[in-house]
């Protein structure tokens, strides 16, 4: 009868230790102190805020200069979704007497925006792919994408353009796309 009080209380006490900690870790987890000890709240919501009026850039009649449509988008906190609701919304085209300058069948694969204000945009090769060609027109769609993004996401100062994840030369062998791009306000009428 001895040998079981002195294996009962050992147990005893163990599931009291066990339980004791289970409730400091519940605690800790649901504690207004998380980012003292370095755990984050989960990053933004995807839910937008809120609708903001934007120009989005396309092209017109002539496929000589960009005039700017003004669009009603959802705008969320981060940068980088707003950026997205934009290059969306150019992929849909224009609606009304614009011309294209993004071939309709191109994807976002990815968008981000860096601290130091560089928006990168991941398409589709599709954007390549079925892009008309010419100069004039790839400078249209570069600058579609980049005034669009630049001129109404105040956290960017310039767009990197990916194809497939991987940086390209040129979007349809004219205009150099290895470098960030900033706005072009003479191309703007």
């Amino acid at each position: 009868m001895i040998a079981k009080r002195y294996i009962f209380f050992p147990v005893l006490a163990l599931i009291g230790v066990v339980v004791v900690l289970g409730v400091i870790v519940i605690r800790s987890a649901n504690s207004p102190d998380r980012e003292r000890t370095g755990e984050t709240e989960p990053l933004v919501s995807l839910k937008p805020t809120q609708t903001t009026l934007a120009h989005l850039y396309f092209s017109d009649q002539e496929n000589q200069f960009l005039i700017a449509e003004a669009r009603s988008l959802k705008h969320p906190e981060n940068p980088a979704f707003f950026a997205k609701s934009i290059v969306e919304a150019l992929i849909k085209g224009p609606q009304r007497g614009l011309v294209r300058t993004i071939p309709q069948n191109t994807k976002i694969r990815a968008i981000y925006v860096t601290q130091e204000g560089i928006c990168y945009v991941d398409l589709t090769s599709k954007i390549a792919d079925q892009h008309p060609g010419g100069i004039k027109s790839e400078l249209l769609t570069v600058y579609s994408i980049v005034n669009s993004v630049v001129l109404n996401v105040p956290e960017v100062e310039a767009v990197k353009i990916l194809i497939n994840g991987s940086e390209s030369t040129t979007l349809a062998g004219h205009i150099d796309l290895q470098v960030p791009v900033k706005a072009n306000m003479l191309l703007i009428r």
